[in-house]
């Protein structure tokens, strides 16, 4: 059946782009083709008027620039991510299935115009993708080898919203830029860690990596983690993957930690394995926010938004 209705749609789109060409009223960058995370390449008929993420993670980036999602996957827990649920709810995009639990039937009565897989990641429906293929043309992205900007500008490719994405990415530099004007940094370097205590990895982000690129766009200097603490062969631009114990020899005088608010970031203060490092000894060791681990738009707006009532001037960050 979904071949049968994939076939139809196809032939109905050919047949579409045919009579808009001999009326001469179809738009030159249409069908457009899409180079995909694999190097393989998607025909995209038409401008999206009804996309379906099955990767909750790359939604967000979706939203950001006013892409037309109608429907989105889910985190495991069901849920969206804190940082854009109201944004979700607000625009009536519809809840799918949980990451890793695809409902193949769900997404052939959604009956969508354009398809997004992620790569990679607990949210990957790689696996589905040639079954997808069969309900409406489908892309994938690699949300995790590049930054929220660059995705925004590959989706913006795919869904015809170029000069509107541009226009969404100057705003936020201008934003950045802005708030940086408000605060006034500590002295000295600054780190950022994803604090799991004893008996697990602590990743510690670098300086080229998405956190470390943000917090330097505001006028911090990152302290940069030792490649020699990475443990295990996975390894990525963002963080390096350290153990615990490697965290006592960090230098300094600042530290954010990833994904929380100021009660866990007591919690290392108070870590008696911690107590001689500079920052804790400075007492300057503060929460970067709930959702400051996967950083798309809508995170990477609170966690500016949170640096400037930290280290601002005024009370309350700044808005365009």
């Amino acid at each position: 059946m979904l071949m049968a209705y994939a076939w139809l749609k196809r032939l109905a789109a050919t047949a579409f782009v045919n009579l808009c060409l001999v009326g001469g009223a179809i738009a030159t960058d249409w069908p457009r083709t899409f180079t995909n995370a694999d190097g393989s390449q998607t025909v995209i008929a038409d401008m999206p008027t009804r996309i379906l993420s099955t990767s909750v993670t790359v939604t967000g980036t979706l939203l950001a620039i006013d892409a037309p999602v109608v429907a989105s996957a889910t985190a495991a827990n069901g849920r969206y991510f804190a940082q854009w649920s109201e944004v979700a709810q607000e625009r009536g995009v519809k809840k799918l299935w949980p990451a890793g639990s695809v409902d193949l039937e769900l997404a052939y009565v959604l009956a969508p115009d354009l398809i997004v897989i992620a790569s990679g990641g607990a949210d990957s429906a790689l696996a589905q993708r040639a079954e997808l293929q069969q309900i409406a043309p489908t892309i994938v992205v690699d949300y995790g080898g590049q930054t929220w900007q660059s995705l925004a500008k590959l989706l913006g490719e795919a869904s015809g919203l170029e000069q509107q994405t541009a226009q969404h990415l100057a705003a936020f530099d201008a934003y950045v830029a802005q708030s940086k004007a408000q605060i006034q940094p500590p002295s000295g370097l600054a780190n950022i860690i994803s604090y799991n205590g004893p008996g697990a990895p602590n990743p510690v982000a670098t300086a080229d990596g998405v956190h470390g690129q943000l917090l330097k766009a505001l006028g911090f200097e990152l302290e940069a983690p030792s490649p020699e603490w990475q443990a295990g062969t996975t390894a990525t631009n963002d963080f390096v993957r350290s153990q615990y114990e490697h965290l006592t020899l960090l230098k300094a005088p600042t530290t954010f930690l990833l994904g929380v608010g100021e009660e866990r970031a007591q919690a290392f203060l108070r870590d008696p394995m911690l107590v001689n490092l500079p920052a804790v000894k400075n007492r300057q060791v503060f929460g970067l926010g709930e959702n400051s681990f996967r950083v798309d738009y809508f995170s990477a707006r609170q966690i500016v938004d949170n640096i400037v009532r930290r280290f601002g001037s005024a009370a309350t960050a700044v808005s365009l």
